[in-house]
Order: structure tokens, then C-alpha cells, then sequence
């Protein structure tokens, strides 16, 4: 699957230090740039270079949301079934793993439960940052 449109790449996300898989990586990027975007009333689409405060802001997302799934046991490597197992049977020895839909569908659950420090994060990086001579934070309220 080829992701397009990325607030911040997987390239970028290496250079700064980053350590997941490639997979993990771009769906914990999806789903930040989506938080984003609900945020700044998706004042970001179509912008041709993406500043650098929106970059750090998702590499700050996508490694805190992160380490939510690795305190909940579920790993981010790009082999799923590599340590994930949901369950095993051993006497007719059946071994079933978490799934990607699984993994992903665990994070928007994580990620609702902790809006606030993704709110204090989008906060701490955001304010200020202008693009277009609009700041993206704006509400329309003063």
C-alpha cells in the first residue's frame, strides 16, 4: 500500500530518530494527520510544503501513541504475528495472531482515551504556526 499526502514520511520519520517498521509507522501517521486535521478544520490539505512544526508535531503523535500500544502489550514491528499472539490452543496446538485491522482498530481505541495529551501535543507545536497568513489553530473565536 503506497501513502500519499503524509504530513510527515517514513524517510523523515528515520531521520529523526524514529525506530518503527514501515507499516506501523504509516498507519499511526494516518490516523495522527487525521487528528490534525479535525483540529486545524483541515486547514493543511493541498499545502505544498508541509512546515516543520506540523512534522514535529506527528513525529511527537505517532511516537506517543506508540508507546500506548507497546504498554498494551501489542507490538509495532512490520511482521505482525511475529509476537502478537491473541491466543493459543495446545492441544490441537492452534495458534491465532493479532491482526493489522486488530492493531489498528486497539490504537483509535487508545487514541480516544488519551485526546487530551494528543490535544496538550497538537497545543505545544501547533499554536503560533501560521500557513497561507492563517494561523491553523484558529477557531474563530478571539
Amino acid at each position: 500500500m503506497k501513502f500519499g499526502n503524509q504530513y510527515l514520511t517514513y524517510e523523515e520519520y528515520r531521520l529523526l530518530g524514529g525506530k518503527m517498521e514501515y507499516m506501523p509507522f504509516n498507519l499511526l501517521e494516518f490516523e495522527a494527520s487525521k487528528i490534525i486535521d479535525g483540529r486545524t478544520q483541515r486547514r493543511l490539505i493541498d499545502v505544498e510544503e508541509i512546515p516543520q512544526e506540523v512534522k514535529l508535531c506527528v513525529n511527537k503523535m505517532v511516537n506517543t501513541i506508540g508507546s500506548y500500544l507497546v504498554a498494551t502489550n501489542v507490538d509495532t514491528s512490520d511482521d505482525i504475528n511475529k509476537g502478537n499472539i491473541a491466543s493459543e490452543n495446545i492441544d490441537g496446538y492452534s495458534i491465532s495472531y493479532v491482526t493489522t485491522d486488530q492493531v489498528l482498530a486497539n490504537a483509535q481505541t487508545i487514541i480516544k482515551s488519551k485526546q487530551s495529551e494528543l490535544e496538550d501535543i497538537m497545543m505545544n507545536y501547533l499554536i503560533g504556526c501560521v500557513v497561507n497568513n492563517e494561523h491553523i489553530m484558529y477557531n474563530g473565536v478571539s
